[in-house]
């Protein structure tokens, strides 16, 4: 575990850095392969909406653990870059969830609270990290509230003021991040900042964003996509095909990555 151990904590150390952290969501292996191959790349995200949708389940915990976890296991041993993974709210026991993303080699995990009662999301986070101790592994938990995304017709101090809340409960409980889906804007974010602390909010990417270099700027630790990114290359492949139909041809400009 040794070399795990270390991998996570280089994981860490980069959510803590003045730039902030960008993790490209990947689904399958020559997604991750092809994102791995840029030098730009520090580390990958899972995206379980999109490993989802490849088998033909709907987001959430639809898809099968075990089919979930044999992809990641894939995607890990595919790539040298440390490797993080969506595990929705755990699968019904976020302890030995973490415990087998652990044993697939998984540094670091999405677990999000769904809006459920303040001293259950804690517990689950404490059980995220126990199993990172009980494995040798300094588990990098990315600690996900929905107050936005569920927070419906609330108003905006009220989400902010929950998100806080739990975020710094999440924090308190060995959670590395806090992650607050939701198109958020520059005062917004500044205020999740203020209440969680520099580089301890992580955000998503979502059309109409701010640009990771504005997040940066506000204090953000982290940003990734979800599953915006296999949208935009299944976007691209029916454009193709529309383009196909059409007597369109392959472009030359394509490159040979798998």
């Amino acid at each position: 575990m040794s070399a795990l151990s270390e991998k996570a904590e280089a994981f860490a150390r980069l959510h803590t850095a003045p730039e902030i952290l960008r993790v490209v969501n990947v689904w399958d292996v020559v997604s991750a392969r092809a994102i791995a191959a840029l030098p730009e790349t520090t580390a990958l995200a899972t995206a379980g909406h999109s490993i989802a949708a490849t088998f033909g389940y709907e987001d959430g915990e639809n898809i099968p653990v075990e089919l979930m976890l044999d992809m990641v296991g894939r995607i890990v041993a595919a790539v040298d870059v440390p490797v993080t993974a969506d595990l929705d709210s755990g699968f019904g026991n976020p302890g030995e969830t973490t415990r087998r993303a652990i044993g697939v080699g998984v540094v670091g995990a999405n677990v999000e609270d769904k809006v459920q009662p303040l001293a259950d999301a804690v517990a689950a986070v404490e059980a995220v990290i126990a199993a990172g101790q009980a494995e040798g592994v300094p588990f990098v938990l990315n600690a996900r509230t929905d107050v936005f995304l569920k927070g419906g017709d609330r108003p905006l101090d009220d989400k902010v003021a929950d998100a806080v809340e739990r975020g710094r409960a999440f924090l308190d409980a060995g959670a590395t991040s806090v992650f607050v889906p939701g198109k958020l804007d520059a005062d917004t974010t500044r205020r999740l900042v203020a209440g969680l602390g520099e580089r301890r909010l992580s955000v998503i990417g979502v059309p109409g964003a701010l640009t990771a270099a504005e997040y940066e700027a506000l204090g953000v630790a982290r940003i990734s996509y979800g599953p915006q990114t296999q949208r935009v290359a299944l976007t691209a492949l029916q454009d193709l095909a529309i383009d196909l139909y059409g007597d369109g041809v392959i472009p030359a400009t394509v490159r040979e990555l798998n």
